[in-house]
């Protein structure tokens, strides 16, 4: 590996999905742990200062509600989980809101499952929500919707959610901030060999017969967990740094080009694996034919495509499904992902954007396929 490219991993990131445990936010269980958490906030704020996007993915809600309810360790039962989680949401989103706002940021809260990123509309539709909380310089702090999972709440684990949603908003970085300084060769404090592991492949296997299992009784994740994430993250061309939540300034270090916590490098950058995935999609649902000046301004001006250039629509595609974008030829210009159904796109070929609400009843998205969702075939 490139110790400049390592180096540049986090320099260089300007969307940034940083992801904090409970063991961390609780103090261990301990109930909100504020000076933290205010911490955190006042470098995602410096970090928007200086022009980043920042999603926060914390953890924290379950284990907050066991201390607002009394509870000394975590129950088994599922809907006592979810009363705890439901409790413990209130204080969570409030210091967050309490804390950003003192530097100058807006927050907003975002509760996920991940049925939520595995329908592909209601994907679609929470990375709109995201990108447009983004635009507006407001920092979305997730957590995962305890109060409605059931498996997830069993197995689940904010790691794996983080790597989630670095794909969902394609991020240049994923941040995990936990109680360890990062992965070792083996548990250093059963094994005095261990050695720190400064730097790695998102996805070597190597990695994974490193990590352990489950560390805190507070938490659901492990070392194992965030080795996954982390694979799971470079998917998406995003590399991933594990790092001790309580290091100074561990953000705005990190950005700086400091060497804090394991670096495990995506091994493909971040528009050639999306160009490579939308590329490779077998299953396309359908494609739409535009006419030569909206063809010319995919090609050549990297638009987005717009109905209003739109002449005919073949197949049966929902929301969220890639496509084809035909020229007048029958030449495929571009995949991408579709904005609207069929049906939709049907309605709205040859039709501007001041009619999308008159005609379906609704105003959503602009463009069929967004120039940031699509990539031009033959580049």
């Amino acid at each position: 590996m490139s110790s400049t490219f390592a180096s540049t991993a986090l320099r260089d990131a300007r969307r940034i999905v940083v992801k904090v445990g409970s063991s961390l936010v609780t103090n261990e269980g301990r109930g909100l742990d504020e000076a933290a958490i205010g911490e955190w906030c006042r470098q995602l704020a410096s970090l928007m200062q200086d022009g980043r996007e920042v999603v926060m993915v914390s953890s924290g809600a379950i284990a907050e509600g066991m201390k607002r309810l009394g509870w000394r360790t975590r129950p088994r039962e599922i809907n006592e989980l979810q009363a705890a989680a439901a409790v413990g949401q209130m204080g969570l989103a409030q210091i967050y809101e309490t804390k950003l706002r003192l530097n100058g940021v807006g927050s907003a809260q975002v509760l996920l499952t991940h049925a939520d990123l595995a329908d592909r509309e209601r994907y679609l539709n929470a990375r709109s929500t995201l990108l447009t909380l983004l635009s507006l310089g407001v920092v979305p702090v997730i957590n995962e919707n305890d109060t409605v999972v059931t498996d997830e709440i069993k197995f689940g684990d904010n790691d794996t959610l983080g790597a989630l949603v670095a794909n969902l908003v394609e991020a240049d970085a994923l941040v995990i901030l936990t109680d360890q300084k990062g992965l070792y060769t083996a548990d250093p404090r059963k094994n005095p060999d261990a050695t720190f592991v400064h730097e790695g492949l998102a996805g070597d296997l190597a990695l994974e017969a490193m990590a352990g299992g489950v560390g805190s009784a507070i938490g659901s994740g492990g070392m194992i967990t965030k080795i996954l994430a982390a694979k799971r993250a470079a998917g998406s061309g995003a590399s991933t740094v594990i790092a001790w939540g309580r290091e100074p300034d561990a953000l705005l270090r990190l950005t700086r080009g400091e060497a804090i916590g394991t670096l495990l490098v995506a091994q493909t950058a971040k528009h050639q694996a999306r160009k490579r995935w939308m590329a490779d999609h077998l299953q396309l649902r359908g494609a739409v034919t535009v006419d030569a000046g909206a063809a010319a301004k995919l090609r050549d001006e990297g638009k987005s495509l717009l109905p209003i250039g739109m002449t005919g629509v073949e197949g049966e595609f929902s929301r969220g499904d890639v496509i084809a974008v035909r020229d007048p030829q029958g030449l495929v210009v571009a995949r991408g992902l579709a904005n609207y159904s069929s049906a939709e796109a049907r309605t709205l070929c040859r039709k501007p954007s001041a009619e999308f609400e008159r005609l379906l009843g609704y105003a959503a998205e602009p463009e069929m396929v967004h120039r940031d969702n699509m990539v031009l075939m033959g580049r």
